[in-house]
């Protein structure tokens, strides 16, 4: 018995997750889940389809993308995930979709405004797009230059990983990520909801407002502030 089914585990859970929502068709994307004492995480194997997939297919590996266990490849998108573990320290999954509405925000290069209540319970800043990857990033080892990409965003930016837990990367797809990996892929179908709506706002108003400031931090408050009081705990 592998010593990280129970990681595999949830790694398989996520990722079955991403089907169920509507987030993923074929084999549009994947998820992982992190164990930081031993330093390695389980990720979906590359091009298999959500339906054949089995918890013993999740390759387990390292925060250099080597693989530790598994007889398959690891998802193309490994090294982007990998560099992400690395740099922030305090993710437990990610998630990587070509959900249709959020793709379709980071093809035009713009970052999601935040017009609605739904986008400020859960974030109070636009979603961001990170910018056109640069020629030689593209040349070099693409898909860890992803992860800088989107970190690099993050910095120029002064946006923190912890506050603002997704991403588009410009002309390709969206990325999310949480504490966990339940709470990435939770991000990942909220991060397509608030792209569609404000899409559809913005198709019935083209110039509709972006969400006045008092409501972004009431909303915000209200779920996440000192004295919170949205839900049950």
């Amino acid at each position: 018995m592998s010593e990280f089914k129970e990681l595999k585990e949830i790694a398989y859970e996520s990722n079955m997750r991403l089907p169920e929502l509507d987030l993923v068709l074929f084999t549009f994307g994947n998820a992982s889940a992190v164990d930081r004492e031993r330093e390695v995480f389980a990720i979906k194997p590359s091009g298999v389809p959500y339906k054949k997939l089995n918890p013993e297919d999740i390759v387990i590996v390292d925060f250099d993308a080597n693989v530790v266990e598994g007889d398959m490849r690891p998802s193309s998108d490994t090294e982007t995930h990998a560099v992400l573990y690395k740099h922030w320290e305090n993710i437990g999954g990610i998630v990587h979709t070509h959900s249709t509405y959020g793709t379709a925000w980071a093809q035009t290069q713009q970052d999601i405004p935040i017009m609605g209540t739904t986008h400020a319970d859960h974030l109070t800043k636009d979603i961001p797009c990170a910018p056109v990857m640069s020629d030689e990033m593209i040349k070099g080892d693409y898909e860890e230059q992803t992860g800088y990409q989107i970190i690099n965003a993050f910095k120029d930016r002064d946006l923190s990983y912890e506050e603002v837990e997704m991403v588009l990367v410009a002309n390709h797809a969206p990325f999310s990520w949480g504490k966990t990996a339940e709470k990435a892929v939770y991000n990942s179908a909220v991060l397509e909801e608030v792209a569609k709506m404000a899409y559809l706002s913005l198709q019935i108003r083209p110039d509709a407002p972006r969400l006045k400031d008092t409501l972004i931090q009431k909303h915000w408050e209200r779920k996440h502030g000192d004295k919170a009081y949205y839900g049950q705990e």
